[in-house]
């Protein structure tokens, strides 16, 4: 059980005394106020709004304590997540938050560190890293904020916009396919991966969880309309606006890997929910083993006398 540090305080007299530290169960859960930091500077109407009201109140839920939240992110609308979360984060160079997460994650085994990102981040310049980080099944919740097109440098062609997509790199429309960020996951090894969309904000809490209780990488897609640069990109799936909000069905066997292949190849809107969800050992776990193996053969031994039998062997 984790617990905030003692503390010395003066007591009567001008003796120093311990204050017992407090448990996770007598400190107060934190609230929005307290972990909420600078005003999100997004558009008026952003998806992305209600994507961070839901990690905050997933914070909340989940009792989290300030030591305990890491917010990572690489560059773009999407990736301003951490100067809004008053905790620790990391506004890391564009394409780049999953190996800094990586790190984090492999060397603090008790927190479980969240990623946030857009289309662009994570599959043009951090496509390669998105893959990886999939397949080394590194522990960690990956929340992409799909809006199709690359909002923070004013309206280009993402690897996400659809065909016929007209932006300023693409005037005559867009011909190149799109990727499918489910069907990517899927075959790079992410072992859970699940799609949702802003306008549901109970599926995206639903989801965020379902991801932070998966014991390894776990990727969420969540639709998130940028209303300057492609407003009603996301209309089919909105039944507010005449759309289908179509859940997994209840029979999908989520650890069927062509099945979750099926439902990630729908045409759009498509399905929402968790595609794929399987076991398999993190590289958390598997480097820990290895490391502990390594410490097992020089047990009892001083670092001088370590470093002694590793010259000895270059001999």
């Amino acid at each position: 059980m984790s617990s905030i540090a003692i503390k010395d305080v003066p007591a009567r007299g001008g003796n120093l005394t311990s204050v017992p530290p407090l448990t996770d169960s007598e400190r107060k859960p934190v609230t929005k106020k307290e972990i909420a930091a600078d005003h999100p500077t997004w558009c008026p109407g952003c998806g992305d709004f209600s994507v961070l009201a839901l990690y905050f109140k997933l914070i909340e839920k989940r009792k989290l304590w300030h030591e305990k939240i890491t917010t990572i992110a690489g560059i773009g609308c999407s990736s301003r997540f951490p100067y809004f979360v008053q905790a620790h984060g990391v506004h890391y160079i564009h394409g780049r938050a999953l190996p800094f997460a990586s790190g984090v994650s492999l060397s603090r085994p008790d927190l479980h560190v969240f990623v946030f990102g857009g289309d662009g981040d994570a599959f043009s310049i951090g496509g390669n890293h998105f893959n990886h980080t999939a397949r080394k099944n590194i522990k960690m919740t990956y929340v992409v904020m799909d809006n199709w097109v690359y909002g923070l440098t004013k309206k280009q062609t993402s690897p996400t916009s659809p065909p016929g997509f007209k932006s300023k790199t693409d005037t005559w429309g867009a011909v190149d396919q799109p990727i499918n960020p489910m069907k990517q996951a899927i075959a790079a090894g992410a072992t859970f991966v699940a799609r949702t969309t802003h306008t549901n904000p109970n599926h995206v809490l639903q989801m965020m969880e379902a991801a932070m209780d998966h014991d390894g990488f776990s990727f969420i897609e969540c639709l998130s309309e940028c209303v300057e640069f492609y407003p009603g990109a996301f209309d089919a799936s909105n039944p507010r606006k005449g759309g289908a909000f179509n859940l997994v069905p209840e029979n999908h066997d989520a650890t069927d890997e062509m099945a979750a292949y099926k439902l990630a190849d729908e045409p759009f809107p498509g399905k929402f929910g968790v595609f794929y969800n399987i076991n398999r050992p993190t590289k958390n776990r598997l480097e820990a083993d290895i490391n502990a193996k390594a410490q097992e053969k020089v047990k009892g031994l001083q670092p001088w006398q370590i470093l002694q039998q590793n010259f000895d062997r270059m001999k």
